[in-house]
């Protein structure tokens, strides 16, 4: 009768949970990802698929955070390691770990590019990440934009992927 009884407020709770889920509408902006321990926010709008690590081939003459080239579902694809591009990470011999990904730039962007992060951290909402209150003040790249904050605290930095994609810095991978 016990076991009745535990199962029936089990359901009830399990229902009551859905409905509050059905409710809440909670729309995801952003993709979070990590790199060399620093979070960063992309746009749904600027990012596109996430692929597990590949091998990649490695480019002669190529600038150091240029990864190398990977075939992505039969494209061929720049991969650009972003914590070495950022100065997050000293160039040298790339390790991809289990936890590593490329994320594709939009097709709406013009290339077939894909940014070498060293994991994810899930989707969030505006609402998960106000802004925070000290912004960052002096010259920035223009890619950087306003720092975000978690309720843990955690500082996020949004990285328009347009602005980093036209860069002239960006747009030259070769020495």
């Amino acid at each position: 009768m016990a076991n009745r009884q535990a199962l029936r407020e089990l359901q009830e709770r399990l229902a009551a949970r859905m409905q509050a889920a059905r409710e809440q509408t909670v729309t995801a902006n952003w993709l979070a990802v990590e790199c060399a321990g620093a979070g960063m926010l992309f746009s749904l709008k600027q990012a596109s698929e996430i692929f597990a690590p590949v091998p990649l081939k490695p480019v002669p003459y190529a600038k150091p955070w240029m990864a190398g080239v990977a075939n992505l579902r039969g494209g061929l694809y720049t991969v650009i390691d972003l914590a070495v591009l950022l100065g997050l990470r000293d160039p040298g011999p790339r390790v991809q770990t289990a936890q590593s990904r490329l994320v594709a730039l939009h097709t709406d962007l013009g290339l077939n590019c894909a940014l070498l992060v060293d994991r994810l951290s899930g989707l969030r909402s505006d609402a998960q990440l106000p802004l925070a209150a000290d912004q960052p003040q002096g010259a920035r790249p223009r890619f950087a934009g306003p720092m975000r904050v978690d309720d843990n605290g955690r500082r996020w930095q949004v990285i328009d992927l347009e602005a980093l994609s036209r860069q002239e810095h960006f747009l030259r991978v070769v020495v």
